[in-house]
């Protein structure tokens, strides 16, 4: 063969290549588009633009007033930044950050937790599986997309405790654990449910559960309407359990004579799709409240101090101050419900600690526990506001929101990741995309979950210098 004949050849078979999309393989891995591990941009035709039908694996040209985020410097230490793609040219982080597509073709990721092995393990909602995303060789990007549990029913979160992940379904917690040490809980015995005591159907379908400090379970269950009563009791709460399943003896309404209320920890949550603990033993939980009172009512409930027993005034009441919330603050009434056991008075229920603006639907929530970012980071909550989708005049935004904690307490709001909308006035059900889940990794870079495009993105703090740039 000629020489040119060969460089022919071989130019043609590089550039098939790097064009190429994601590829599963028998054995349920997905393995990431190689442009996307060299570092390239995946990048998508000049007139290509989000819609309602984008498929997981397309990318859209960033908008016309995106700015890059800050972009890596030479170094030999600190993390590793890939090159400069499609989530850095669009998406906007604080000076001294990087952002970049860690993983794509995901089938609605939603919470993320880090594995005992220091990888990412991903909720696929819509694919009813649970995904490892390792980085092995250290690049700033994920190997593959390992398929390590499947057949789930709505999976939304999971945590690890105790040698097994529990992971929330719409309908179940289930336990997994890795008996024969394979790496994934497909195999018989692998996977058991701890418990089906929590509400399924329609309405908000996402559960979400978290250890406790006290070795019990937590569980997360929204509301099955707008601001209906709930005959179901189970629903618009915070959940515990022991971790079989049964109901403790300590709680509050483990006697109670409607057996829907026997789990309940704490109620009057319409949908605090996540929660945590503080190192003090303290549970935190976001809150998205009701729709239909305009534009700037309620505010967002995003740090409630969740304690046993309490009612937190859906649909009955809300907290009506915005950012933190004054000492003495009570809730005011929503008219358009009527007051019903256990509630009589707004003067009952417990208001939130932190609000925001309205719509802002605030779903997956960490607090930053590493020492990679500054020390004006640490400790604080990033919150993954999911944005509006029926605001009545302003759409709010879809973005990652830092609430910075002081003397262990919420006090002030700032934006982290934005640059998901086209424009200020579009709605986020429309955007290109938006986060849905925050994680903190083994090296302490922040993972967030982007459940409209199916992308999951890394973010790290490279400063002035000390990042290493792979090109």
């Amino acid at each position: 063969m000629r020489r040119t004949q060969r460089v022919v050849l071989i130019s043609a078979l590089l550039l098939t290549v790097l064009i190429a999309g994601v590829v599963q393989a028998a054995d349920g891995k997905i393995f990431l588009p190689m442009a996307m591990k060299l570092g390239v941009p995946l990048m998508s035709p000049p007139t290509a633009k989000p819609s309602a039908s984008v498929s997981p694996t397309e990318t859209a040209l960033p908008s016309a007033t995106a700015s890059p985020s800050a972009t890596a410097t030479h170094g030999t230490d600190g993390p590793v930044v890939p090159p400069p793609d499609a989530a850095s040219a669009r998406l906007q982080v604080p000076d001294g950050f990087a952002v970049r597509m860690y993983a794509s073709g995901l089938r609605e990721p939603r919470l993320m937790t880090t594995g005992p092995d220091g990888a990412l393990y991903v909720a696929s909602r819509r694919g009813a599986t649970i995904v490892r995303l390792a980085d092995a060789d250290n690049d700033g990007l994920a190997d593959d997309v390992q398929v390590v549990a499947s057949g789930l029913n709505g999976p939304h979160n999971l945590e690890w405790f105790d040698g097994a992940f529990y992971v929330a379904e719409n309908d179940k917690v289930s336990k997994l654990t890795d008996l024969n040490g394979d790496g994934s809980f497909t195999d018989a015995g692998e996977r058991v449910t701890v418990t089906s005591n929590i509400p399924s159907g329609g309405g908000h379908t996402s559960r979400t559960v978290h250890i406790g400090p006290d070795g019990k379970l937590y569980v997360a269950a929204g509301s099955s309407s707008n601001n209906n009563i709930e005959t179901d009791k189970r629903r618009a709460t915070i959940l515990r359990f022991n971790l079989d399943g049964s109901i403790p003896a300590d709680n509050p309404f483990a006697g109670d004579p409607t057996e829907t209320r026997r789990p309940v920890w704490a109620e009057g949550l319409r949908n605090s799709v996540d929660f945590l603990f503080l190192p003090d033993g303290r549970l935190w939980a976001d809150h998205n409240g009701s729709d239909g009172l305009g534009n700037d009512a309620p505010p967002e409930e995003i740090v409630i101090q969740v304690e046993r027993g309490k009612h937190y005034g859906w649909p009955f009441c809300y907290t009506p101050s915005l950012g933190v919330t004054p000492a003495g603050t009570s809730e005011v009434r929503d008219t358009r419900v009527a007051l019903a056991a256990p509630v009589t008075s707004c003067d009952q229920v417990t208001p939130a600690l932190f609000t925001d603006e309205a719509h802002q639907a605030p779903l997956g929530m960490t607090r930053y526990d590493k020492s990679q970012f500054p020390a004006a980071y640490q400790n604080s909550l990033f919150v993954a506001y999911h944005g509006s989708w029926n605001a009545d005049q302003t759409p709010r935004d879809c973005r990652v929101q830092q609430i910075v904690v002081r003397d262990g307490q919420p006090v002030e709001a700032r934006p982290f990741l934005t640059g998901f909308r086209d424009t200020p006035s579009q709605e986020c059900g429309s955007a290109w995309g938006r986060p849905a889940g925050v994680a903190v990794g083994a090296a302490g870079e922040v993972f967030v979950s982007d459940d409209r495009n199916g992308n999951i993105y890394r973010i790290v703090y490279v400063g002035s210098e000390g990042a290493l740039s792979r090109h």
